[in-house]
């Protein structure tokens, strides 16, 4: 049975490569019902310029046709918007997820630096005790970052690196970014049939 309860989910995307994983996980939430509340980085927006091949100087425009054409659950807030429920931990959401997660990011988030409103609602998240995942996308890592995601981890944070499987024989793109934006959803507990799993 498919679980359709309306989840409150706030979705960060930063400049990490790999930006269509933070795009196509929230059409997949909005498209499934669910409520987006989205903060997108100065360098998040750079990616979508240059991995996407998006004009970014209408930023409306933007969010009007990638996302809310997908849905009508989505608030998008700006990095400065800390009046933003989810600058709050008295407002209840189910869970935030940044995808792709930027070094910078979270180290940021790590050190409960709160600089912006992304790292605010990451901190708030961990501090109520919600579920935050994270999913960087960079390679080779070195010490510091391992250490960051260690912080991150022991309270009560999950990583989710972007590492596509290939046990399902993928044999386009979308098959791979549909597996780590799947596995993300399942780090957030929401269902979906972005792949199919080992023994289906």
């Amino acid at each position: 049975m498919t679980d359709i309860t309306q989840r409150k989910i706030a979705v960060g995307i930063t400049g990490a490569s790999g930006a269509i994983y933070g795009v196509r996980l929230v059409q997949e939430l909005l498209k499934a019902g669910h409520l987006v509340h989205l903060v997108i980085t100065e360098a998040g927006w750079q990616v979508f310029k240059d991995e996407l091949r998006w004009d970014i100087s209408d930023r409306d425009k933007i969010i009007s046709e990638h996302f809310s054409s997908y849905g009508e659950q989505l608030y998008y807030h700006t990095l400065r918007d800390f009046y933003a429920p989810i600058a709050s931990g008295s407002y209840q959401h189910d869970g935030m997820i940044v995808i792709p997660c930027s070094m910078g990011t979270l180290s940021g988030i790590a050190h409960g630096a709160s600089g912006n409103l992304l790292e605010r609602a990451a901190d708030v998240t961990l501090k109520e005790g919600r579920k935050l995942i994270l999913v960087p996308r960079e390679t080779p890592l070195h010490q510091i970052h391992l250490e960051n995601m260690l912080k991150v981890t022991q309270v009560g944070g999950r990583i989710v690196p972007a590492m596509p499987g290939f046990y399902q024989l993928p044999s386009t793109m979308d098959d791979l970014i549909h597996f780590v934006v799947g596995k993300s959803l399942d780090a957030l507990g929401i269902p979906h049939s972005l792949f199919k799993r080992w023994g289906e």
